[in-house]
């Protein structure tokens, strides 16, 4: 029996799990076209969800999305910019609208929300909220900085 809820997947029982949704994207007010969105979550970058979108027959796109972003989105309007997430509700589905975009180009998708929330609270077990950076070695980070700011003295 899978303690994982359904969509979701595992590659072994110590692996951060993937989910595979299906999803739309929303070419106009009566044209969609067939998406596979697979949601991965590393536990070394919790801050963000790594998103690829496939389609059959043609590439397939990564995104990177604040994982915050991707729960709030589900519940009130999330994102500014290029990524931006908020809830709908199509033929008495609960659902999100993501709309991504790049330069002049964009993509509205339409996903159900309910594995998603699933999935996105296995991640939050994984790594709390508030908790993301807190595995995080500042002091190596700030050494490095200070050692590369122009003009800072080396002793080589």
């Amino acid at each position: 029996m899978s303690v994982n809820p359904p969509g979701v997947r595992t590659t072994t029982p110590y692996s951060c799990p993937e989910l595979s949704l299906d999803i739309e994207r929303v070419l106009g007010v009566s044209a969609r076209q067939a998406v596979t969105a697979e949601f991965r979550f590393s536990q070394q970058s919790p801050l963000t969800v790594s998103v690829e979108f496939v389609v059959a027959g043609g590439p397939r796109v990564r995104w990177r999305i604040g994982r915050d972003l991707l729960r709030q989105g589900m519940y009130s309007m999330s994102g500014l910019g290029d990524v931006q997430m908020w809830p709908s509700d199509l033929e008495g589905r609960s659902t999100a609208r993501l709309q991504l975009s790049s330069g002049d180009m964009a993509a509205l998708f339409e996903l159900p929300t309910e594995s998603l929330a699933q999935w996105l609270e296995r991640t939050y077990e994984l790594v709390p909220a508030g908790k993301e950076l807190d595995a995080f070695d500042w002091s190596f980070t700030t050494a490095d900085l200070v050692q590369s700011r122009p003009g800072a003295a080396r002793s080589d």
